[in-house]
């Protein structure tokens, strides 16, 4: 980390844990050492972290409601050769978090900005769903406005993609009723909470099951919902016709169709997003 006053400080993007302190890394310690200031979305929380290792560090709180005015004085702290770190309340920066905007300002600025990459609680609900992780899509935490919520959800109801949503306990069973509206109430949902911490909880049910549960049991902690993309007859794309062929097969049925050998292996390759050269041998190697 740069400390000379003719040069422009770096903004470094600090993932923390989201539950067992256990997973924060080595270098996100040595760089929360090593910097001049911290700018945490929550600075009891972050201070709670800091103090479990003994790192003695000047704070300063950027979060939604200040943004504007911290983001102005985290990036003169930059301008004058400073190294700063963000991190939010868990998990990684700028993801449904301000730093995306303290990101923008930095890169208006000049100013050079890394990431210290670790826990995310979209990813970890995600894997353990049980859902596809092939394609997803991150829709972040819904509007509290009901009519935003809704049409939201309405926008996304035919996305095949799996979908991933951040949702506070006291918001939950309203949710999950504008989401039966919008998706049906057969939809399989993952509802992961607690992640990483001793009490980590994943139910795997339906939207209709989920709703059931929570209309005996009060919703608690912060949730993580992962929701089956559309399975709508026409949302998934036909499979390619060259997909269980070899690549001497795929470049043949080229030929077949008229195109020369270069231009037979220029149009695998297209199709395979794969370079012309590896088809090219790949397509010899198996002529042999």
């Amino acid at each position: 980390m740069r400390y000379m006053e003719d040069e422009k400080g770096t903004l470094y993007l600090c993932a923390t844990p989201i539950g067992n302190l256990g997973d924060v890394s080595a270098r996100c310690l040595e760089v929360l050492e090593g910097v001049a200031m911290i700018a945490a979305e929550d600075t009891r929380r972050t201070l709670q972290l800091l103090n479990h290792f003994g790192i003695t560090k000047a704070l300063t709180s950027y979060h939604e409601h200040n943004k504007k005015a911290k983001g102005e004085y985290i990036v003169k702290l930059l301008l004058e050769g400073k190294d700063v770190a963000q991190v939010s309340d868990a998990g990684t920066p700028a993801i449904s978090d301000p730093g995306e905007d303290l990101v923008k300002l930095c890169i208006e600025n000049g100013i050079t900005v890394t990431s210290i990459p670790g826990p995310v609680a979209g990813i970890n609900a995600l894997i353990l769903s049980g859902l596809s992780a092939k394609r997803y899509a991150f829709e972040g935490f819904l509007s509290v406005n009901k009519r935003h919520r809704r049409e939201h959800l309405e926008s996304i109801k035919d996305d095949p993609h799996t979908l991933i949503f951040y949702e506070a306990p006291h918001k939950l069973k309203t949710t999950l009723e504008d989401m039966k509206k919008a998706f049906g109430g057969d939809r399989k949902i993952a509802l992961a909470r607690e992640l990483t911490k001793v009490h980590e909880e994943i139910i795997r049910t339906t939207i209709d099951g989920a709703i059931d549960i929570y209309s005996e049991t009060a919703p608690r902690g912060e949730y993580v919902l992962v929701i089956e993309g559309s399975q709508a007859t026409g949302n998934e794309p036909e499979p390619s016709f060259w997909q269980d062929m070899s690549i001497k097969e795929h470049v043949e049925k080229y030929i077949a169709d008229g195109l020369s050998q270069k231009d037979a292996i220029k149009a695998a390759a297209s199709d395979r997003g794969a370079a012309k050269r590896d088809i090219y041998n790949d397509y010899h190697k198996e002529l042999k």
